[in-house]
């Protein structure tokens, strides 16, 4: 299904440290991004919804309005990844409106007009975008064993924190293109072509993209040492 020339989007982003809601329009021509509410960390469920309204009030926008949702559903905070994706789907679904999803480190990358890209994972990893003009990119989670047993596609990787201390010591041959952190309205203006062309998720199959397991996941599964086997 092909969109309207011209279409406003709603644009959410709270997979780091601090989160924002972006509202655009786009057309043909260029993507004009309307407002733009910064969030705080930590506080997204208790504002993220508050923020919606207020940025579509703003412009005198009702979300009904709106041609698309555009969520990045990750890599980044559990807590944060779950809330904006779960916000995009229960607005999406109350107002009927079809939903686009992207990653963050792709929208990091096209920031810095660059295939590949990092961002900080905590515990001495970091989350990867690895990709070669022309190709898909490939997303994984990476400690520094596993960075020095791969290769870089790109001579040039995009990062906006933490994540370059790691680069720095697993590839010293690689650019760094330190940029600012990504937005609502960067993944906006990123994915207006996509919104344009029709490419929407299916929204019972949307979840975040996480690239690590929870810690509950993670610690909370029994240990096997001194389990009492029949």
């Amino acid at each position: 299904m092909l969109m309207p020339d011209s279409m406003l989007l709603l644009a959410i982003d709270t997979c780091g440290p601090s989160g924002s809601v972006a509202l655009g329009r786009s057309s043909s021509r260029d993507v004009e991004i309307l407002s733009q509410i910064e969030l705080e960390g930590r506080s997204y469920s208790s504002t993220l919804v508050e923020a919606v309204k207020d940025v579509l009030s703003q412009n005198g926008v009702e979300l009904r309005q709106v041609s698309c949702i555009v969520v990045v559903n990750g890599p980044g905070s559990f807590t944060g990844v779950r809330v904006g994706v779960s916000a995009a789907k229960g607005l999406a679904e109350a107002a009927q409106i079809p939903v686009t999803s992207v990653s963050r480190l792709e929208v990091l990358a096209s920031l810095a007009a660059v295939t590949s890209s990092a961002l900080d994972a905590h515990r001495h990893e970091l989350y990867l975008r690895l990709g070669e003009q022309g190709r898909p990119g490939r997303e994984l989670l990476a400690g520094i064993r596993e960075l020095e047993a791969i290769e870089p596609r790109s001579p040039r990787v995009a990062c906006c924190d933490d994540a370059a201390i790691l680069l720095e010591r697993a590839w010293p041959a690689v650019e760094l293109v330190l940029v600012q952190a990504p937005s609502a309205a960067d993944a906006l203006r990123l994915c207006a072509s996509r919104v344009t062309a029709g490419a929407f998720v299916d929204l019972a199959m949307l979840d975040g993209h996480y690239l690590r397991r929870s810690d509950a996941e993670i610690f909370g599964e029994p240990s096997s040492i001194g389990e009492h086997r029949p």
